[in-house]
């Protein structure tokens, strides 16, 4: 019976911070575009050989061996 004082409680606000977190991601606007995501995954690169933009810039410093 002890176990119920402490569990039942806990469900409520792991429950409460749930609802609080689909709450936050509705606001945010994160439910705005569910296909985009999903076409974007399987369309075809332009180049599909070029390497993937970085924000290191290393790359561009070394030259290169033709």
């Amino acid at each position: 019976m002890i176990a119920l004082v402490w569990l039942i409680p806990a469900a409520l606000v792991l429950g409460l911070l749930g609802l609080l977190a689909f709450l936050w991601a509705l606001r945010s606007g994160q439910f705005e575009d569910l296909e985009g995501a999903s076409w974007r995954a399987i369309q075809d690169s332009e180049h599909p050989d070029a390497p993937a933009e970085t924000e290191d810039t290393e790359a561009e410093h070394i030259p290169r061996a033709e």
